[in-house]
């Protein structure tokens, strides 16, 4: 669901830049009064395992079409809302500025689209409210489910939004949303699962992890772990770099939900830009990606693929860890003002 910058006018992108700012700088604030450190390692190696989440498209059967984990609800059913939002955004800066994924001016819309729904909508209200009562596998599964389909409906359908507003009248809105929303019925239900299945290791493995949003802020602590908490770090870390180094080389050809649905209404699977302000952000973005479309330049072997998953991973947890240091994150600013 990564827009491109051809996608969206340069007003529609202005405001969105401002209405994610705004989201982030509540978050900055909200996480600032927390005090947990643990979350620190946690935000940089859940974005990393999201990250490399994001590069296996899974196939869509019988549509030609793919998905891809958007992670908003994974991240934050673990670190909170506000802390799984900031982390998404450093996932999606470290796409678009090193990857050149996603557009650059496209970027206030995708980090709405793929973050705000799943952190503030999947997290903050819906898996809070299933796990008001307690915490076990089937209520984590139902949420996961449930919470991953509805934000992708709403992801899908904010996409629409964007271009009907921005005037991409290649993209008539109601052709569009046809095309667009029950694909990514079936992408969330996809990601509903892999969440399920990532949470539910989680909890068995160390359950105060779990966000539930109450008073303790953790699932309930009389079940034991059975990792250390360094050990789980260990498996995250583990696993991003086995799935963006080893298994993101398999992952599915077939367009996204997204390309899908433009190729079907256009004709192609993208769109041209034009205007002194999309080429700005090209040129700017060109600038910045070192490893465009997740490979090596004037290199076609896998290892640009490779090399992609690991160092995005990398990327992500130094980027999670200066914004933890730079905003004072987890409690620092908050102590700082009591001991004055």
């Amino acid at each position: 669901m990564h827009m491109a910058d051809a996608l969206v006018a340069p007003a529609v992108a202005g405001t969105m830049y401002a209405c994610s700012a705004a989201a982030a700088g509540w978050a900055v604030k909200k996480v600032q009064e927390e005090d947990d450190p643990k979350k620190v390692p946690l935000m940089g190696m859940m974005g990393a395992f999201v990250f490399a989440g994001q590069m296996i498209n899974f196939t869509i059967p019988g549509t030609g079409s793919s998905g891809h984990l958007c992670g908003g609800l994974l991240v934050s059913a673990v670190l909170g809302p506000f802390a799984g939002f900031l982390t998404m955004i450093g996932v999606l800066l470290i796409q678009c500025l090193l990857f050149a994924d996603g557009g650059l001016l496209a970027l206030g819309c995708n980090i709405w689209n793929m973050a705000f729904y799943g952190c503030f909508i999947g997290a903050g209200f819906l898996w809070k409210q299933f796990m008001k009562n307690g915490v076990d596998k089937k209520k984590i599964t139902a949420a996961s489910v449930v919470g991953c389909i509805l934000t992708l409906q709403l992801g899908a359908l904010s996409v629409t939004a964007e271009t009907l507003a921005s005037g991409i009248t290649e993209l008539p809105f109601g052709v569009f949303a046809a095309a667009m929303q029950p694909i990514h019925l079936a992408i969330g239900l996809v990601e509903g699962l892999i969440t399920a299945a990532v949470l539910c290791f989680l909890y068995e493995a160390r359950p105060e992890l779990i966000w539930t949003g109450n008073s303790a802020g953790t699932a309930e602590r009389t079940k034991k772990p059975r990792l250390s908490f360094r050990k789980v770090l260990l498996v995250l870390a583990g696993g991003f770099v086995a799935v963006g180094g080893v298994l993101s080389l398999v992952a599915s050809a077939n367009p996204d939900g997204l390309e899908w649905s433009i190729e079907r209404i256009t004709g192609s699977a993208e769109l041209a830009s034009s205007g002194a302000v999309h080429a700005a952000a090209e040129r700017l973005q060109s600038m910045t990606s070192i490893l465009p479309d997740y490979s090596m330049p004037n290199h076609t072997t896998a290892l640009g693929t490779s090399v992609s998953g690991i160092f995005g991973g990398i990327a992500v947890i130094a980027l999670c860890a200066g914004a933890c240091w730079l905003f004072r994150l987890f409690g620092r600013k908050g102590r700082h003002g009591q001991n004055q």
